[in-house]
């Protein structure tokens, strides 16, 4: 399945899943410039399809516009990681506890078998990636949560630019099996039951993510320092 059942019904929708696509994963650079002439030459569509994109990566926090500038997409910085991930430690701990209440037991036992192919993966201990959506691990359990409010926060409203993060930053590099065995750790809570552990792991594992990415973040700067 797609996140959300997204479906590119028109090409508008179209041009705004792979605009999005490329931004995520840093096919288009964080912080670059967007110019509707160019965009529109490269997606071979209209520039006011690509206006309309714009505006919507902009309702997901992914383009912010600026006076004199225009559109630009959003910068990673250590402060704009630590404000998001202190909303998505407390939503993604509280989706957790939920998930550790509401999931069916076939929804957890397709949650261990979806950890069980993301082994396959990381025991060569370099990547971690994870599609957006179904076979996102963290997708799953907001899902899971039942809770459609908690869903429509996490879903559309940040989702797409922690997965910015989480792909140019931090799915790679030593935390690859250390990410993974927190995964595990988080879905034995939730077969337990145990709502408590449950969100308590959560917060922690994505407390670690941030220390791991704040870390990037600033040997990223400290490169560019050197290479000025």
């Amino acid at each position: 399945m797609n996140l959300l059942s997204e479906q590119a019904v028109t090409s508008a929708d179209k041009t705004f899943f792979l605009l999005r696509k490329d931004i995520v994963e840093g096919g288009i650079a964080s912080g670059a410039k967007l110019s509707e002439t160019e965009l529109s030459t490269k997606y071979a569509v209209s520039r006011a399809v690509i206006r309309e994109a714009i505006n919507r990566l902009e309702s997901c926090r992914l383009v912010e516009r600026k006076a004199n500038i225009g559109a630009r997409v959003v910068a990673l910085s250590p402060q704009g990681l630590i404000e998001l991930y202190e909303v998505r430690e407390a939503l993604e701990g509280m989706a957790a506890r939920l998930a550790a209440r509401n999931m069916t037991e076939q929804e957890i036992t397709a949650l261990n078998d979806l950890l069980n192919q993301h082994f396959q993966e990381v025991k060569g201990g370099e990547s971690y990636y994870q599609e957006a959506g179904d076979v996102d691990f963290h997708y799953r359990i907001i899902q899971g949560s039942k809770n459609r409010h908690l869903i429509n926060m996490l879903t559309n409203g940040i989702y797409h630019l922690v997965r910015m993060y989480r792909v140019q930053l931090g799915m790679a590099g030593p935390r690859v099996t250390t990410a993974f065995d927190e995964h595990r750790h988080i879905v034995k809570a939730i077969s337990n039951r145990d709502e408590e552990l449950a969100e308590m792991l959560m917060r922690r594992h994505i407390t670690y993510s941030r220390i791991n990415i704040e870390q990037k973040l600033a040997t990223d700067a400290g490169n560019r320092r050197e290479q000025a």
